[in-house]
């Protein structure tokens, strides 16, 4: 997800720092855009002045110190609250004071990360689809103290990316994983349950429900342990048995069977990512 959102910042014109875990990721990173901005070359999608101009907005940083000139950090790390909340306490300290502070997340509470920032009326959420450059949407969640001068600037930058925005409470899952997580997990259910294999569930979503992918597939796409973590986060939240994660998608995340990114989900996957017959 960083890297897809640091691609469309760069093509936006922006200028791009990536910091990872390790400067060699943020690099690696870099190199990942530069392949998928070669194949839309290729395609005849992007000329190749347009990708060299991309490509010259991006560099890597090794550590959140190197943010202090950005005015705008979007964070897309895993959906781990721990993790979120560490991070979101060093931004506060290493980024200049006005600068905004945004979270990717697809569930977790803005108003609890803002606060862990230091500045939390300039803290607020950016929940890109995956993937970015493709996808179309992103919701804006605004914490409790978030103030109508983030949000402004926000959603302006978004449309800069060419998105569109929508507003969203800061209630877990927000309004997209709230409807598409209980899906996921019920055809996780069906698998489970012997309702079908996961073709027939996937094939029945698609041209029974005509949505363009079936559930377990997208699940693959998103991530088992990502679409997992959302659902504990609603489950624990909101305190319904209905967002209860399945126990055969525990099952998966267990056994490091996390989707298309490993090459092994509900599906399993060639070095190229395209699913085996």
């Amino acid at each position: 997800m960083g890297q897809g959102i640091a691609q469309i910042a760069a093509q936006a014109g922006l200028d791009v720092i990536l910091v990872d875990a390790a400067p060699d990721f943020a690099t690696a990173g870099i190199g990942k855009i530069k392949k998928q901005l070669d194949r839309l070359v290729e395609r005849g999608k992007l000329d190749a002045a347009s990708r060299d101009a991309t490509l010259g907005h991006l560099r890597p940083g090794a550590a959140h110190g190197d943010l202090r000139a950005c005015d705008v950090v979007i964070e897309a790390a895993p959906e781990k609250e721990e993790l979120k909340l560490a991070i979101f306490k060093s931004l506060g300290e290493a980024c200049k004071d006005d600068a905004i502070l945004a979270s990717n997340t697809s569930s977790i509470s803005i108003t609890k990360i803002a606060a862990a920032s230091g500045r939390p009326d300039r803290v607020i959420g950016m929940h890109f689809m995956n993937p970015v450059p493709v996808m179309k949407l992103v919701e804006i969640v605004r914490g409790l103290p978030t103030s109508d001068a983030t949000y402004a600037t926000v959603v302006e930058l978004a449309k800069r990316f060419g998105k569109t925005t929508i507003g969203a409470r800061d209630i877990p899952g927000f309004i997209v994983n709230r409807m598409l997580i209980p899906l996921l997990n019920e055809a996780c259910y069906g698998l489970y349950e012997g309702l079908g294999t996961a073709a027939d569930i996937d094939v029945g979503v698609r041209l029974g429900l005509n949505h363009p992918m079936g559930p377990l597939e997208l699940a693959d796409l998103i991530g088992l342990d990502t679409c997992l973590a959302i659902a504990e986060v609603l489950h624990r939240e909101l305190g319904d048995d209905k967002y209860r994660p399945c126990p055969l998608l525990r099952q998966y995340v267990a056994a490091g069977w996390l989707g298309k990114k490993v090459g092994r989900g509900f599906y399993e996957y060639d070095s190229q990512g395209q699913r085996k017959a």
